[in-house]
């Protein structure tokens, strides 16, 4: 059985940008695959010390565990982007981007405190396939 991750774009709110979707109807999905906050971390706890750095890394990790499980970018039907502070938006914006290409998964971003001083994002995330 094939999965698929349909965007939903309502008539009545403002158009989405080519970054996210309002919402994600995912149907024929046998897996679901919760991906816990991926810090910008190197297996031996090294973390690059410019945002760049880190987003790409974190979104490695991302990749890590969706390999994992057997996924892909591909089949991320929601993403969360935890940034520590305003001016790292389009820098996430543009590498988000990147890594997704034209998939467009359901997306939040919040500006928060994170766990520890040196990362400047987390990214979490929910698979299906």
């Amino acid at each position: 059985m094939t999965f698929a991750i349909e965007p939903i774009e309502p008539a009545d709110l403002p158009e989405s940008t080519a970054a996210f979707t309002h919402a994600t109807l995912v149907s024929g999905a046998r897996r679901t695959l919760f991906v816990s906050g991926q810090p910008p971390w190197t297996t031996k706890g090294d973390v690059p010390e410019d945002f760049d750095g880190q987003c790409r890394l974190a979104w490695e990790n991302v990749k890590t565990v969706l390999a994992a499980a057997g996924m892909t970018v591909a089949n991320l039907a929601k993403v969360t982007v935890y940034l520590s502070g305003r001016e790292y938006r389009e820098a996430n914006s543009r590498i988000r981007h990147e890594v997704l290409g034209d998939h467009r998964p359901a997306l939040t971003v919040i500006i928060t405190g994170i766990y520890d001083e040196s990362w400047l994002l987390e990214i979490e995330g929910v698979a299906v396939a």
